[in-house]
This record gives structure tokens, sequence and C-alpha cells, in this order.
């Protein structure tokens, strides 16, 4: 019994001994978590620590960010610049940074579309960014990029990122059109020769298929570089070139359609008209510049209507997604695309979904005389007005779109607008070059509603209605918003059948150059 008490109490003695330690440890680590939390607010007190928030909608752009935030600190210039990226809702983006703004709780630079910059301009929401910070910029921006983020000749923002389309296609595809018109011609002539066997010799005569010449046909049939060379000159360089390719050309069996885009976006549609409509110029930023209703406009969007009689694309059954799908199902040979398709298709060529070969090729001109230009878009960084930091902000936006720009594709998909920034990527450097040819989406706040319009006008169109209508009344809406005041168009005589007519010759030269 003695024994048992004994051993009660030395258990008893080693817990109490073993809860002091406990203790002590965690009193000693408590005593050292405020010695240095001390001695970070000492650190703050003499390095006078500067916080700057970014905000951002987008959340593919969050670990990109954060791995800059944390870059740029790290760096001993920067030891006293703390970096705090805040996700917000795309929701009324805008309006709750000038909250937060007019509250003290603004950020101190943020992610934004450059066609938002005149409304955040007007209400110091953005400022001209530090040229000092920017200088070393400007030669790897091209002009385009420095437009969008332009207003009034001042620039409001760094260009971070770009998104603008191009022509998809099916290389193995096309590969394949070229051995069935090579099939198909040897057919022929073998009818041909034939008959003229038949002729000569009489019909109870048995002819028998020249030896050389099937030889000769199978020879080109597995001669690859050829079928290839073959296959690069049904890459069209206009949308006449497309149709020619369309109708005379055989399609492989799991082929439903040539080509189809989204019809029903605006930024997969106004290629047709960037080179001939103007909305607020170069930098979309000039009211004055406001041309719609023109001669080129109207033949273009007459080819624009004329592609869906070819074509036959039901605009309440397409969207992107569907028919980027489409593609990666092998059902079409030509498609429009923005940059996400080149990480789309390698995922998918990944994932065992898709096993052909395709490439990304410039935006066809309508024919020889009447280009295309596409629409571009870019995502920008901007400095806040009511910030108490810009210095700091300007120059963490700079290293954002200069030198951290490197790793911006590897985080987010997001093509780099910085050249020395771009990926070592065929695909990429195509849309990069559509870039630099395209038109930006205007920023003027009294042409807000052009894109609905627009949109609007092109389905319409896209259905059927009378072209020069359509564009004259959008001319005339826009310019009435433009101005103040009730504006009224003189209707432009234009006839498509001459047109037609004037151009007949050239397409069928351009027909017989294919078959060659």
């Amino acid at each position: 019994m003695l024994v048992k008490i004994v051993k009660r109490v030395l258990s008893a003695i080693v817990v109490v001994i073993l809860l002091a330690l406990v203790f002590m440890h965690l009193s000693d680590e408590a005593e050292k978590q405020t010695h240095l939390l001390a001695m970070d607010d000492a650190d703050d007190v003499h390095v006078a620590r500067e916080t700057l928030h970014i905000w951002y909608s987008d959340v593919e752009l969050g670990e990109y960010i954060q791995s800059a935030a944390v870059s740029f600190s790290e760096k001993p210039e920067n030891s006293h610049v703390r970096i705090v990226p805040v996700p917000v809702s795309a929701l009324e983006y805008l309006e709750n940074i000038n909250r937060a703004s007019l509250n003290g709780e603004g950020p101190d630079l943020y992610v934004i579309g450059h066609d938002s910059l005149e409304k955040a301009y007007l209400a110091g929401l953005a400022v001209p960014v530090f040229t000092e910070d920017l200088w070393p910029l400007l030669d790897e921006y091209p002009t385009v990029a420095t437009n969008a983020v332009s207003y009034h000749e001042k620039i409001l923002a760094y260009p971070l990122y770009f998104e603008t389309s191009a022509l998809l296609y099916n290389f193995d595809h096309l590969t394949e059109m070229i051995r069935l018109r090579i099939e198909a011609e040897a057919d022929v002539a073998a009818a041909e020769q034939s008959m003229a066997d038949i002729i000569e010799y009489g019909p109870e005569e048995e002819i028998l298929e020249a030896p050389g010449s099937e030889a000769a046909v199978l020879e080109m049939l597995n001669d690859t570089d050829y079928i290839e060379s073959q296959a690069a000159r049904l890459l069209p360089v206009t949308f006449e070139e497309l149709k020619i390719i369309a109708n005379d050309y055989d399609a492989p069996a799991a082929v439903e359609t040539i080509l189809k885009w989204d019809v029903t976006d605006i930024f997969y549609n106004y290629f047709f008209v960037g080179d001939a409509m103007s909305v607020g110029g170069e930098s979309g930023d000039d009211a004055a510049i406001i041309d719609i209703y023109n001669r080129e406009t109207i033949g273009s969007m007459k080819m624009y209507q004329d592609l869906n009689q070819f074509f036959a694309i039901e605009a309440k059954e397409v969207n992107y997604d569907a028919v980027m799908e489409e593609f990666i199902d092998g059902k079409l040979v030509y498609g429009i695309a923005t940059t996400d398709i080149v990480e789309t298709l390698e995922q998918a060529k990944r994932n065992g979904d898709f096993s052909y070969r395709y490439g990304i090729w410039p935006t066809p001109d309508i024919n020889a005389h009447m280009p295309t230009r596409p629409l571009s878009m870019v995502g920008s960084i901007a400095i806040n007005g009511y910030s108490a930091h810009q210095a700091e902000a300007n120059r963490f936006a700079a290293f954002l779109a200069g030198e951290f720009a490197d790793h911006l594709y590897a985080y987010t998909g997001k093509v780099p607008v910085a050249q020395n920034a771009l990926p070592d990527n065929e695909y990429l450097a195509v849309f990069y070059d559509e870039f630099v040819r395209s038109i930006p989406l205007p920023k003027m706040i009294e042409t807000s509603n052009f894109w609905i319009q627009l949109a609007i006008t092109f389905a319409r169109i896209w259905e059927g209605a009378d072209v020069n209508d359509e564009l004259r009344m959008l001319s005339e809406q826009i310019m009435s918003q433009v101005t103040g005041a009730p504006f009224h168009e003189t209707v432009i005589e234009y006839d498509f059948e001459e047109y037609v007519m004037e151009y007949l010759d050239e397409e069928e030269l351009t027909r017989e150059a294919l078959r060659e």
C-alpha cells in the first residue's frame, strides 16, 4: 500500500515538473515573439515602411502579383515597401475603387482594362505615370500599346498584357485536303485518258491504266515535303481565297464545316471593319474622329453578310467555347481565336484529347483592296490619384509590367505587352504581330455604348438586314450622342453588284493560282 502511495506521489511530482517545463518553454517562446515584434515595430519606426495595396479583379493574376510582390520586396532598395495584393469583384470595379478611395481605403495601384482609363482619369483615380519609371520600358512596347493607355497625349497606365484575335487552322486537315485533291485530279486525268483511248482504239479494245501514271500519283502522295508545301498554300491571305478553298477542295471526312467563328461576339467580328471604321482615332480618345458610315465599311459589311450565305453559321447556336470545342474534336479546318487557345490546345494534347497539328495565321484581309484589322484590349496598371505613395506605386507597376513580365505567361496564360518578355512560342508570336497592327478598344465615355450598338448592327446584318441602312443608323446614333444634337448622315450610294463584277476577274486569277 505504501509503495502505491509513493508511486502516485512520484508520478504527481513528474507531472508537475513536466507542466513547469512546458510553461517555461511557452513563456520563453512568448517572450521571444514579443521581442521579435518589438524589433519589427522598431524597424518600422526607423525605416518608415510603406504599404502598397494593389487591387485586381481577374483571379488568374493573383499568383503572378503575389510572386512579383515578394521579388520586389526582396530587393534591398525596396526593403521599406510592403505590397498587399487585394482580389476584388469585377462587378462595379471602378465604382468600388472610387468609393474606397474617398473613404481613404482605396488601392495605391490597380489592374484595369485600358478602355476604362478615361473614366478613371476624369474621376481622379488614374494619374499620368512617372516618366522616369516608364522611359526604360517604352522601347519594349509597340505603338498600339502606348496608344491604348494614352489619353490626350498623357500616358495613364503601364501596359501589362494584351488580347486580340487571329486565324486558327488545322494543318493535318489541310494536308489531307491536298491528298484528296491529288487523288481527284488523278481520277479525272485517268478518265480523260480512257476516253481518249476509246476514241483512238475503239470501245472493244481493253484499255489498262498506264503503270507510270499510277506510280507518279503514289509518289506524289507519299512526298511529305510536297504535300506540306502545297498545304501551306491553303493558308488564306484574304477571305476571297478562303471562299475559293472552301468551294474547290474536298474536306476530310471528320470535317463538318470549313470555317466557323463566334459571330455573336464583336471581339471576333470587328476585324471586318477595323481598318475602315474609326471611333476616337488611334488612341480611341478623340471625339472629333468618328467615322462609322463610309464606302469602305459598307463594302466590308457586305462581304461579312455574304459569308453567312456561304458558310451558314447560325448565330443562335454558336459561341466561342463551342467553336473551340469543335476545333479540338477535328470538326473544323479554320476558326477565329484569341490568345487563350494556345494553352487550351496544348493542355488538350497533354490530356490526349487533341492529336492534330495546328497553327495560328494572321487574320485574312477581305480581299486585295480591303484590309482587315483586329480589335485589341490591353490589361494595364493604373496609379490611383488618391494614393499617398505614388512614387513607390509607380516603381512597383513598372516592375510588374517590365522586369518581372517574363514570368507573366507562365503564371497567368496572358501574353505580355513587353516584347522582350514574349515567350519563345511561334503561335504567340503571330498573335503579337496581330496585336501590333490592331486597333485598341476606344475609351471615350461618350461612346461607352458603342460596342453594344455595333454588336446589334453586326447581328442584324448577319441575318440579312440592309447593310447601308444599318450602318447609317448606327452612325447617326453615335454622332448624336457625341455632338449632343440630332445628327443625319447623307445616304451613300453603293452598288455591291458593281463591286462584285469589278473584282470578279481578280477572283478567278486567285482561283487559278491556288490550283497550280
